[in-house]
């Protein structure tokens, strides 16, 4: 048995749930240890079950580890101690089939904890995507195109603020709750992103990063604080771009474009899962990004094949997208759509302005899409759900007209990585010389 992949699984998997039952009964100010336990308890994993072999409840094993770890940290703080027997038995634990979800209120009180409105966004995220998602430092860096130091110094003071504002561990109510849901749903489209067009690894999709966003936009539906229409609307978007994954890739690990995936691979129960939830999103009097997506994502989706694809449809979703959430990414994305419905002559007119803006010019694709919108063959086609990007410039692409699904095939691996690079700088130094007002969202990934 493969060890190491039994390990990152769990990883991926439960070490955000064990972080907050351990959380919990530490308190808030115990957070850091909580995640220190965590991790010698999988190092540990690492060290004995090539020799010991993987126990029959790996999970349990790792919890019980943990637990104890703990313990010993805290066995000169009698108050301290005592509070590790509000955690639930690592026998019980143990004894729970692998897809028991015995945390569930322990993650969900993490996730709104992470994202306490004494918190700055920023901070609330990166906050999250460590406690909860397990993300490293230098992970969280490449989403927010920061340098880890600083990252690591934001987690610091994040952790700190808590402390000093006493912030319980608990779920808030529903009104609190909803003041904090932005926050939490942008950490999950973080977290999904990562995994559809990772920054870190050999590989180009992590497709576990994926479906742990969408087990956490779950756990949130199944919270009447929070089962909101925002929360179906993100959910049926990543579900939907979910349901692509088994074709996204070739025998090579290279990205297929979305005209020549199989269709016949995509995964129709996450389609229908998508469905459902778009379907729930419809109620409410709020329409936010997430549901223009959802739905152009579903218009791709559901076409039987690429030429079936309702272009008329599409363009006037990406109308009404630009409405709710201005972005030049998603005015280049609409291109796509003017391409494929006026012609490539009207999707020039549609581009030029955009050479505007200092970063798109710098942005590979546009000048790409200029110079080969001279005839509707060489027009991008594919799933154009968008990319959206916050005020803050941070990267959230998952399938825009102008992902990795719909580069040119000539675009290999190293390409995108070295145009990524360069990419992350020129947006950086964009964002820092103060381009990040509202609705001026300049990046976009490949």
């Amino acid at each position: 048995m493969n060890v190491e992949g039994v390990v990152g699984h769990l990883f991926r998997r439960s070490a955000g749930q064990m972080v907050a039952a351990i959380t919990r009964a530490l308190g808030p100010d115990h957070m850091t240890l909580a995640e220190e336990v965590v991790q010698d308890a999988m190092v540990k994993a690492l060290q004995t079950w090539p020799f010991q072999g993987v126990p029959e409840n790996p999970r349990g094993w790792l919890y019980r580890v943990a637990l104890n770890r703990g313990l010993d940290a805290l066995r000169r703080d009698a108050a301290r101690r005592d509070k590790l027997l509000l955690l639930p038995p690592p026998d019980q634990i143990a004894a729970l089939p692998e897809d028991a979800d015995p945390f569930a209120d322990d993650e969900l009180a993490m996730i709104f904890m992470c994202c306490h409105p004494a918190l700055t966004p920023d901070a609330r995220i990166a906050l999250t995507l460590k406690g909860v998602a397990g993300f490293s430092v230098p992970e969280i860096a490449a989403a927010f195109l920061a340098e880890p130091a600083a990252i690591a110094q934001r987690l610091v003071r994040a952790k700190k603020t808590l402390v000093q504002r006493g912030v319980e561990f608990e779920i808030p109510d529903p009104v609190d709750a909803r003041d904090r849901i932005d926050s939490v749903l942008e950490a999950l489209y973080l977290l999904f992103n990562e995994g559809y067009d990772a920054h870190d690894g050999d590989r180009l999709v992590r497709d576990e990063l994926c479906f742990e966003a969408i087990r956490l936009g779950e756990l949130l539906i199944r919270s009447p604080a929070v089962r909101t229409p925002e929360v179906h609307a993100l959910l049926a978007l990543l579900c939907l771009q979910a349901s692509r994954l088994p074709a996204r890739l070739d025998e090579n690990g290279e990205v297929v474009l979305l005209r020549d995936q199989n269709r016949s691979r995509w995964d129709r129960e996450l389609i229908g899962r998508g469905v459902r939830h778009l379907s729930e999103a419809s109620s409410g009097d709020r329409l936010t990004s997430y549901h223009v997506q959802a739905a152009i994502a579903a218009a791709h989706t559901l076409a039987a094949d690429d030429a079936s694809t309702d272009w008329e449809y599409i363009l006037d979703l990406y109308d009404r997208l630009l409405l709710v959430s201005p972005s030049p990414v998603f005015e280049l994305n609409r291109a796509v759509a003017v391409a494929h419905v006026h012609g490539p002559a009207r999707a020039i007119e549609a581009l030029l302005p955009l050479l505007e803006y200092p970063a798109m010019r710098r942005y590979y694709l546009l000048p790409a899409m200029l110079g080969g919108s001279t005839t509707k063959s060489m027009m991008p086609r594919g799933p154009h759900s968008g990319t959206t990007l916050r005020s803050s410039c941070r990267a959230m692409p998952l399938s825009g007209a102008f992902s990795s699904e719909n580069a040119p095939p000539s675009t290999n691996r190293s390409r995108r990585r070295a145009a990524r690079v360069q990419e992350d700088r020129e947006f950086s130094s964009v964002r820092e010389s103060g381009g990040s007002a509202e609705g001026d969202a300049v990046r976009a990934q490949p």
